[in-house]
């Protein structure tokens, strides 16, 4: 059974980096892409930024330019570095692979950033 495991959430001030990670227990083919989600209190699950296989990322507006977004195949990993936080940037991250086969998701880290 394929279990993803999130580290690296925490706390920080505005204007601190974090860097989280996601890996995969277990073999999963066909993966299309690998990304990070997050979810405010009282708001939906949005997506933060994807990496495409075949070398495509995507960003969410807010997070262009502040966050980088990779992922290590052989090791079946995706990171996520955060720089320039603001305290709007709290919240639960998700970490998600998505393959032609089915939908893996994490079980959530969690991100404060004081201001």
């Amino acid at each position: 059974q394929v279990q993803l495991v999130e580290s690296g959430g925490g706390l920080v001030q505005a204007g601190g980096s974090l860097r989280l990670s996601c890996r995969a227990s277990g073999s999963i083919s066909s993966i299309n892409a690998m990304g990070w989600y997050r979810q405010a209190p009282g708001k939906e699950r949005d997506l933060v930024a994807d990496t495409i296989s075949g070398g495509s990322t995507i960003y969410a507006d807010s997070v262009k330019g502040r966050f980088t977004v990779s992922r290590d195949n052989a090791k079946n990993t995706v990171y996520l570095q955060m720089n320039s936080l603001k305290p709007e940037d709290t919240a639960v991250y998700y970490c998600r692979i998505h393959s032609r086969f089915n939908d893996y998701w994490g079980q959530g880290t969690q991100v404060t950033v004081s201001s």
